[in-house]
């Protein structure tokens, strides 16, 4: 088996509603090795993008542990937790929450800026994937001049920029027709032919 890159321990959430203790994860266990595809599937409201929230730091569980690159990710304060974030995992989310005032090009850019990558590096990096993704022509364009599949796959692209070590996606073809999402789903399976690792939260079976 290839060595994990992420790995979650008996993962527990719970929210506080008034007097009541409302529990949406109850140990949770899984490893995900480098190169491996895995899809979270369950009914809306089950916990799904909960998890992934709790897998990508962006929400601490009640208690147990995830690892990702071998860091246990809710031990690290604010700094090191961004830094591993940024890194290490991209995010591609239903609503593709591009920053409408930049262009696709500088959106795209903006990981690799924070992290400290020199303008030009970081715009020739963000050229080649609008290239790899069709999207050459748009690059100056600004999100609401693009199509629906275009925004996403402007936010993959976004995403796959640092490099990321695994792509966290949470229904990435929910705020699209099916025709495009199945456009969108077959760039995920050109991207795991590739190497990348990723794991995906869906309602659809």
């Amino acid at each position: 088996m290839t060595e994990p890159v992420l790995v979650a321990a008996a993962v527990c959430k719970s929210f506080r509603q008034g007097p009541e203790t409302l529990q949406v994860l109850r140990g949770v266990c899984l490893a995900v090795g480098a190169g491996e595809r895995i899809a979270i599937v369950g009914a809306s409201g089950s916990g799904k993008t909960t998890l992934l929230q709790i897998l990508g730091g962006l929400d601490r569980p009640t208690s147990g542990e995830v690892r990702v690159d071998g860091r246990d990710i809710h031990h690290l304060n604010e700094k090191e937790r961004g830094a591993l974030r940024n890194r290490a995992l991209g995010f591609v989310y239903q609503f593709h929450h591009l920053l409408p005032e930049f262009s696709a090009l500088e959106n795209i850019m903006l990981p690799q800026m924070i992290g400290g990558l020199a303008r030009n590096e970081a715009a020739a990096r963000a050229r080649e994937l609008l290239a790899y993704l069709g999207l050459a022509p748009r690059q100056n364009h600004r999100p609401a001049e693009l199509s629906g599949g275009e925004q996403q796959r402007v936010a993959i692209a976004r995403a796959l920029i640092t490099r990321p070590a695994i792509i966290l996606a949470d229904e990435p073809t929910g705020n699209l027709d099916s025709k495009t999402g199945e456009e969108i789903m077959a760039l995920f399976d050109t991207l795991h032919a590739k190497g990348n690792t990723i794991v995906l939260v869906t309602h659809e079976p």
